[in-house]
C-alpha cells in the first residue's frame, strides 16, 4: 500500500496556468522542508526540468541546502498512460514518490483531454483516477465572473469519479473581480484555495516546442523559482491543499522497479560505459531509461556534446535522447573533436541508440551545419510541428529491438529529415498512419519516435548486452 499525500493540478484547458501553479506549489512546500515528489502526465520533457527545479534543496528560498527530508534530489518524471500503459501508472507513481512527504502531479491539456479519438486515455482525469488523487482545478478567469460557477460545476460533474477537492484562481484582475468570483464559487460546492493576481504571472520564455528547458537557463530560473514560491505562497492556502492530499485514499500498488535480468559482463570486461548525451542541446530523458541501463549491468556516464571533446573513457554504447540540437547547430558542428569520435564510434559497429535531436545528431547536415555524418541524411528546420503518439513496430533486428517488437512511442518535432528513413528503417508505424521511419545501420538505431522503456525495459537489456559484446573504443 502506498500512503503518499497526493494533488493533481489540472484545468480546463491549455493556458490556464497549470504550470505555474503545479511548479510553485511543488517549491512552496519544497521550501516549508517537505519532501515532494514532482510528476508530469503525458509525455513532455520539459516541464519536469522546471519540476526538479522547484524541488531542488534551496531553489526556491536561495539557501544553501534544505531541512529534513528534502534535501533529497528528485527528477520530474512523466505519467503517460499511453506511452506505458494505464497499468504502469500506479507503480511508476509509487516508485517516484517513495519516501516523500508529498507528491504534486501536473496534468495535461484539458482535465478530460487524452489520446486523439480513444477517449480518457492518457487524459489528466484517467490518471488522477489511477492515482485516487483530489484533482485542483486551476481556472483562467481573466474574462469571466458569474460563469466561473457554471465552468467549475460542469468540471466537477462530468465524471463522478474525479474527485475535483477545489479551484485556484487564475488571473484575477482586482479585489472587487475575486469577490464576483468567491461568490459565485460559493454556490458550486467547490472551495477557493488560491488567488492569483493577473500581476502575478511568473513565466518562462518559450520558442518553436514550448518552454526553454531550465538547463538552457538555469540562474535566470532559480530566480523565477523564488518569485513564483513566493507568490503562490501568498495567494494560496497551502494548509487547506495539503490537508486535501492528506485526504488521498491508500493505494494499492507495489511500486515499478528498474528490476530486469542483469547482462552477465564479458569475461575480464566488467560492467559496459554506456555514454548519455546531455546538457543544453540533449535535454529530453526519462529517469526510467538511465536506472534501467544500470539495473541490465551498465555504468551510465553523462557527457555535454556541446562541450566534451571525447566520449567518457571507455564507451562502448551511446544513448542520445531528444534536445534542441537546432537550436546549437552552429556549436554543435564546431565540436569536431567529438563530431569525429561519434562517427568513428557508430562506424565500429558500437550499439548507439538515437531518438529525435539525436537522429539529427548523426545525419550529415542540420540547417546546413555539418553534423556527425553517421546517417546519409539531412536535415532542416520547418514550420510545421510534427505532434502526436504512435504505435511502431520493430521492422528488423536491431542493438536495440528485435524485429517484431511492439511500442508505443511520441513524435513532437519541427524538423524533417531527407529521406525520413534509411535501407533498413527502425521503425514500421501503424498507427494513427502507416508509413516507416528511422534507421537501423550497423549497431545504429535512430528515429524521431520518443519511448518510454519502462514500459518495454527488454529494450533496455537488449542494449547493454549488445554493449557487452561489442569490443569498442571511444
Amino acid at each position: 500500500m502506498v500512503n503518499v499525500p497526493r494533488l493533481v493540478v489540472a484545468a480546463p484547458s491549455s493556458g490556464s496556468g497549470k504550470t505555474t501553479v503545479a511548479t510553485g506549489l511543488m517549491a512552496a512546500f519544497s521550501e516549508r522542508g517537505l519532501a515532494v515528489s514532482p510528476h508530469k502526465v503525458g509525455p513532455d520533457y520539459i516541464d519536469p526540468g522546471y519540476h526538479a527545479l522547484a524541488v531542488s534543496p534551496g531553489a526556491a528560498s536561495g539557501a544553501a541546502g534544505a531541512v529534513g527530508s528534502a534535501a533529497r534530489v528528485r527528477p520530474g518524471r512523466n505519467l503517460d498512460a499511453y506511452m506505458c500503459g494505464p497499468g504502469l501508472i500506479g507503480p511508476l507513481f509509487a516508485h517516484g514518490a517513495a519516501g516523500s512527504d508529498l507528491a504534486v502531479v501536473e496534468g495535461v491539456m484539458g482535465l478530460y483531454d487524452g489520446a486523439s479519438g480513444q477517449g480518457e486515455l492518457a487524459s489528466t482525469a484517467q490518471v488522477s483516477k489511477l492515482l485516487r488523487a483530489p484533482v485542483v482545478l486551476v481556472v483562467d478567469a481573466s474574462s469571466q465572473s458569474r460563469s466561473v460557477a457554471a465552468l467549475v460545476h460542469g468540471f466537477a460533474s462530468w465524471d463522478p469519479e474525479v474527485r475535483i477537492g477545489g479551484v485556484i484562481l487564475n488571473k484575477v484582475a482586482t479585489d472587487r473581480h475575486e469577490r464576483l468570483l468567491r461568490d459565485a464559487l460559493d454556490e458550486s460546492g467547490v472551495p477557493v484555495m488560491g488567488v492569483l493576481r493577473r500581476a502575478d504571472g511568473v513565466t518562462a520564455p518559450s520558442r518553436h516546442l514550448g518552454l526553454v528547458p531550465v538547463a538552457e537557463r538555469r540562474a535566470e530560473a532559480v530566480g523565477s523559482m523564488r518569485e513564483l514560491a513566493a507568490r503562490v505562497r501568498a495567494g494560496c492556502d497551502l494548509e487547506a491543499l495539503l490537508a486535501l492530499a492528506r485526504s488521498a485514499p491508500a493505494l494499492d500498488v507495489t511500486p515499478w522497479a528498474p528490476a530486469v535480468e542483469p547482462v552477465t559482463p564479458v569475461a575480464g570486461a566488467g560492467r559496459p560505459v554506456i555514454a548519455v548525451a546531455g546538457g543544453s542541446a540533449f535535454t529530453f530523458s526519462y529517469a526510467e531509461h538511465t536506472e534501467l541501463l544500470t539495473a541490465a549491468g551498465a555504468d551510465v556516464v553523462p557527457f555535454d556534446p556541446l562541450r566534451d571533446e571525447q566520449l567518457p573513457e571507455g564507451t562502448r554504447g551511446l544513448v542520445i535522447g531528444g534536445g534542441f540540437p537546432e537550436v546549437y547547430a552552429p556549436e554543435l558542428s564546431a565540436n569536431e573533436p567529438l563530431r569525429k569520435a561519434v562517427a568513428e564510434l557508430a562506424h565500429s559497429g558500437a550499439p548507439v541508440a538515437a531518438e529525435c535531436a539525436g537522429l539529427l545528431y548523426l545525419a550529415r547536415s542540420l540547417d546546413g551545419a555539418p553534423m556527425c555524418g553517421v546517417l546519409a541524411a539531412d536535415a532542416r528546420m520547418s514550420g510545421r510541428l510534427t505532434l502526436g503518439y504512435r504505435e511502431a513496430v520493430a521492422v528488423g533486428d536491431s542493438a536495440l529491438a528485435r524485429a517484431g517488437t511492439r511500442v508505443r512511442g511520441h513524435e513532437f518535432h519541427r524538423t524533417v529529415l531527407e529521406p525520413g528513413a534509411g535501407a533498413a528503417p527502425a521503425w514500421g508505424v501503424v498507427h494513427p498512419e502507416r508509413r516507416v521511419e528511422g534507421f537501423v545501420q550497423r549497431g545504429v538505431h535512430a528515429s524521431y519516435l520518443h519511448t518510454h522503456w519502462a514500459a518495454a525495459p527488454e529494450l533496455a537489456r537488449r542494449f547493454v548486452e549488445r554493449c557487452s559484446v561489442e569490443r569498442c573504443t571511444a
